[in-house]
C-alpha cells in the first residue's frame, strides 16, 4: 500500500479559510507533522500532498490547500492551484470555525454541489469556542456529514478520527471500494490474455509501464493467466498455443503489427483502449475521434498527457501522433501539448483534444477533464483510439468492449456528411 500510485488512491481535498486549522487537522489525521502550522495567516503557501494507508478506508492522498481567502504575496497563484484541487477531489472536506460561515465556506459548498462531490464539514477549534445549537442546525441543513473537532487535542485523536473514517467509508465512490475491471470481465475465468509489451525508452530500466502492470494484476484478480511477450517474439509464442488465447492486448504503437499477425477470430485490443473504458468515457472518446475527418489546416489540436515524463526523441505524443495525423490528413497539423496537471482552463482555440490513457490520474479527474471539454464544445479522444483509427483498425480493437462497435457505427452515421462538426 505504501507504493500505491497516487492515481489509485482516494483523493481527499481539504478546503477552508486561511488559519481555520486545515493543516492542524491533516496533522491530527495522519498522526504526523505533515503540514507546517502557525498562527500567522497564509502559512500553507501551496498544495501539500500526503499519501498514507488510512485503515480501513485504504490508500488515500490528502490535498491540503492554501486558504481560499489568501490575499498574501503570491496569493493569486496559490488560489489558482487551490481551485484546480476541486477537479481532483473525490471527497471534499471543508474546515470551518464554530458559528462562522462566510462567502468562502458557501463557495466550497456550492462547488461540491456543482461537481456532485461528497462533502464533509469539520467544525474545528471547538476547544476554543463553543458551537451553538443554531449553527449545528445550519450545518445540518447543508449536510448530515459533519464532525466536531479540536485539531490540537492529539491525546484524543482516536475520538475524532473514528467518526471521520466512518464518514469516508460512507462517502467513498463505488469505483474506489470496488475497482472496475481493466480486462478480466472480457475473458472467461481461467482464460489467457497475451500482452504484447514493447520495451521502449519510456519504460524505466527493470520495469514496465503502469498500465501494463495493472493489466497483469487485473487478470490475476480475475483468476486468469497473463502471458507477457515482446512484439519480436509474439508470432513464435502465438504458434505454440494449442488453444487460442482469449484476448491479445498490445501497446498502441504496435497495433497495426498485432492486427496483421493475429487471426481474426481472436479478440484483440490495446492497453490505451482498455484504459479509455477503465479511466474515462469510451463512448465520448470514440465519438471524439471522428472529428479528425473534419479537421482543417487552420484547426488546432491539444495533445494532453497526465504524466510529466521527459520527452524522448521518438515520443508518442509530441512526435508520432502529430506525424501520423499529418500523414492521414494530408497537411501538417497545428498542435500544442500539455503534461501532468497543467490542463488548460480555456479550450476555445482547440478543435480536438487527444488525451493519453490517464494511468497517472484518477478516473474522477479524467472524467472531469472530459466534461470540461464537452462543456467547451471541444471533441476529446484518447491515444489508443486515435492511433487505431488512423491505422484503420479501430473497429477491430474496440470489438472486445461490449457495445463499442455499435456506438462507433452510430456515430459514423452522424458524421457521415460532415453534419456534426464537434
Amino acid at each position: 500500500m505504501k507504493t500505491t500510485p497516487k492515481s489509485l488512491r482516494l483523493q481527499i481535498g481539504i478546503f477552508g479559510r486561511t488559519n481555520v486549522g486545515k493543516s492542524s487537522f491533516l496533522n491530527l489525521v495522519t498522526g504526523q507533522d505533515v503540514s507546517i502550522t502557525s498562527d500567522q495567516p497564509g502559512t500553507t503557501t501551496d498544495v501539500v500532498e500526503k499519501v498514507m494507508e488510512l485503515l480501513p478506508v485504504g490508500p488515500v492522498v490528502f490535498l491540503d490547500t492554501a486558504g481560499l481567502d489568501d490575499r498574501s504575496f503570491l496569493g493569486e497563484k496559490r488560489l489558482k492551484k487551490t481551485e484546480k484541487i476541486f477537479n481532483r477531489s473525490e471527497i471534499i472536506v471543508l474546515i470551518v470555525e464554530p458559528d462562522i460561515w462566510t462567502n468562502y465556506e458557501q463557495r466550497v459548498f456550492q462547488e461540491s454541489c456543482l461537481r456532485e462531490r461528497p462533502l464533509i464539514i469539520v467544525v474545528n477549534k471547538v476547544d476554543i469556542n463553543s458551537v451553538s445549537d443554531k449553527f449545528i442546525g445550519f450545518i445540518e441543513s447543508k449536510t448530515k456529514n459533519f464532525i466536531l473537532v479540536s485539531s490540537t487535542d492529539s491525546k484524543n485523536r482516536d475520538r475524532y478520527l473514528a467518526p471521520f473514517k466512518e464518514l469516508l467509508l460512507k462517502l467513498c465512490p463505488d469505483n474506489f471500494l470496488k475497482t472496475p475491471p481493466i480486462l478480466n470481465d472480457l475473458i472467461p475465468k481461467g482464460g489467457v490474455a497475451v500482452l504484447i509489451v514493447p520495451i521502449d525508452l519510456e519504460a524505466p530500466k527493470g520495469r514496465i509501464i503502469l498500465p501494463q502492470v495493472q493489466a497483469i494484476r487485473d487478470a490475476l484478480d480475475g483468476n486468469q493467466a497473463a502471458l507477457v511477450v515482446k512484439e519480436s517474439e509474439y508470432l513464435e509464442v502465438l504458434n505454440k498455443f494449442s488453444v487460442r488465447p482469449d484476448i491479445v492486448v498490445c501497446d498502441s504503437q504496435v497495433v497495426d503489427f498485432m492486427i496483421k499477425n493475429t487471426p481474426a477470430d481472436i479478440p484483440a485490443t490495446t492497453f490505451s483502449i482498455l484504459f479509455s473504458r477503465y479511466r474515462g468515457d469510451i463512448a465520448q472518446e470514440i465519438k471524439g475521434v471522428l472529428t479528425i475527418d473534419n479537421l482543417n489546416p487552420e484547426d488546432r489540436i491539444l495533445i494532453a498527457e497526465a504524466c510529466s515524463h521527459h520527452p524522448i526523441e521518438d515520443d508518442i505524443g509530441r512526435v508520432k501522433l502529430p506525424k501520423w495525423l499529418s500523414e492521414y490528413l494530408g497537411f501538417n497539423v497545428r498542435w500544442d501539448s500539455c503534461a501532468g496537471r497543467d490542463y488548460p482552463e480555456n479550450f476555445q482555440s482547440y478543435k480536438l483534444i487527444i488525451h493519453c490513457g490517464a494511468c497517472m490520474i484518477t478516473r474522477y479527474e479524467m472524467l472531469n477533464r472530459i466534461e470540461q471539454a464537452i462543456k467547451a464544445g471541444v471533441a476529446i479522444t484518447n491515444y489508443g483510439i486515435c492511433i487505431s483509427y488512423l491505422k484503420g483498425v479501430l473497429e477491430r480493437v474496440i470489438a472486445p468492449i461490449p457495445g463499442a462497435v455499435d456506438l462507433f457505427n452510430n456515430y459514423k452515421k452522424e458524421f457521415k456528411y460532415g453534419v456534426k462538426r464537434n
